[in-house]
């Protein structure tokens, strides 16, 4: 199971995820988000960051020229991608907002090697909280070969029936294992990548 921490904006963060297990880092990008951390500030998380856990980049409507500067500066491995950005230097993981249904047409972006299905609310992108009905991301697995990540109102309680009832490659944490946006809380964070790598499936 790929676990992953986003939303890390410092290093002592980091270096728990690491601790515990994580998969992979995010950082994230978008200048609006609470969670922002510039490309100087993950570069040096990302120093200490062993080879093995991946360091992701979250971009909102971001130009793929300036994505390429920012992973090239702050040592990313995947580009995660929110609205119609592209990234042709890095492997992508499309993010989705997911209501109500799934559809087959979301799944034809050939430049994605995974996709990141997260709660729809609004304007937001990402760390809201809330839940979305996991059984579709289960459906959205049998619509597509990529890989399917699972995002949204996750925390140490729940990821574990969601892994049961979504069957996802991977799982995405950020605001339900926060003390405040952009810091975690290093007990709620262990537990939850203790519940997810648990899970048998």
């Amino acid at each position: 199971m790929m676990v992953k921490i986003c939303g890390i904006t410092n290093r002592e963060d980091a270096e728990a995820a690491v601790d515990a297990g994580a998969s992979a880092i995010g950082f994230n990008f978008y200048r609006h988000s609470p969670r922002y951390v510039s490309p100087t500030g993950a570069a040096l998380i990302a120093r200490k960051v062993p080879p093995k856990v991946l360091k992701v980049g979250v971009f909102v409507e971001e130009h793929p020229d300036s994505i390429a500067r920012i992973a090239l500066q702050a040592g990313l491995d995947i580009a995660q991608l929110h609205g119609d950005s592209s990234c042709p230097t890095l492997p992508v993981w499309r993010a989705l907002p997911i209501r109500e249904a799934v559809e087959v047409s979301w799944f034809a972006d050939d430049e994605a090697e995974a996709f990141l299905l997260d709660t729809a609310c609004g304007e937001l992108h990402g760390g809201t909280g809330k839940t979305f009905r996991w059984p579709l991301a289960r459906e959205a697995g049998e619509l597509t070969s990529k890989k399917i990540i699972v995002a949204g109102g996750l925390d140490e309680t729940n990821v574990q029936q969601a892994i049961e009832e979504a069957r996802p490659w991977g799982v995405d944490v950020c605001s339900r294992i926060e003390t405040e946006p952009g810091r975690k809380d290093h007990v709620k964070m262990r537990k939850f990548i203790q519940a997810a790598l648990a899970t048998d499936l």
